[in-house]
């Protein structure tokens, strides 16, 4: 479903990725971890068309994502859900949820059902205002947002950051359901390992701006994480 293939990306002087390979097959639920800083949410912009890159490519279904303008990767049914969340704190829950539905058809502009039946407490918090919700909340939102253009690649971004454990569990148990029941591809980025290897089948390492292992999430073993995840 998605290929990034030799991508290379800098910040005037400063060269970030590094010839970056990663690949995300249709139906499965991958995980992308990494040290801080080491170039995870910039690899989900570039494939987001928020940044430009110096070199390589990104497919997605076999077309090439990089002669698209960012705005049409909804039209592409591409759902995003950005570190830190991003919602908007002064519009209520529905209009927060109703943005998401901009690249839609006029006729097609209505929150689907699911989204509630996945995130019950947002339908009863549909008039307050986006701010004067919880973190936890707040995600619960964020992934809502991604998730009202029905989409069939879903990617997250430090979903758990900052969230209490009962909302990370049920997070997990959203994207597991989404993956696993309504058969959504599902990209994470993410550092806590125990939440990966329960939520993900497969994994990439990102190190220094470069992927420098992966496998099937039976492979991420105590060797790996010491060289490359520990702190």
């Amino acid at each position: 479903m998605l290929k990034v293939e030799g991508l290379n990306q800098s910040y005037g002087q400063s060269h970030t990725l590094w010839d970056v390979n990663l690949e995300v097959d249709d139906g499965a639920c991958v995980s992308l971890i990494g040290r801080n800083g080491v170039g995870k949410s910039t690899l989900l912009e570039c494939v987001m068309g928020l940044l430009n890159v110096d070199s390589g490519s990104i497919a997605f279904n076999g077309s090439n994502l990089l002669v698209e303008a960012a705005e049409r990767r909804a039209a592409l049914h591409i759902g995003y859900v950005p570190q830190g969340r991003m919602i908007f704190p002064l519009l209520t829950v529905a209009e927060n949820l109703e943005i998401g539905l901009g690249n839609q058809p006029r006729s097609n502009r209505n929150i689907p059902d699911h989204v509630f039946d996945l995130f019950p407490v947002l339908k009863s918090m549909l008039r307050r205002r986006g701010g004067d919700l919880s973190g936890g909340q707040q995600q619960q939102l964020a992934i809502a947002r991604a998730l009202v253009i029905n989409p069939d690649f879903l990617i997250l971004d430090e979903p758990t950051e900052g969230i209490q454990p009962n909302i990370v569990q049920e997070i997990g148990d959203v994207i597991m359901q989404l993956n696993r029941e309504l058969a959504m591809t599902v990209l994470v980025v993410e550092q806590k390992l125990p939440f990966v290897r329960r939520v993900c089948g497969q994994f990439f390492i990102m190190t220094k701006g470069a992927v420098v292992a992966s496998g099937s999430m039976e492979a991420l073993t105590d060797e790996l994480v010491q060289e490359h995840l520990s702190v």
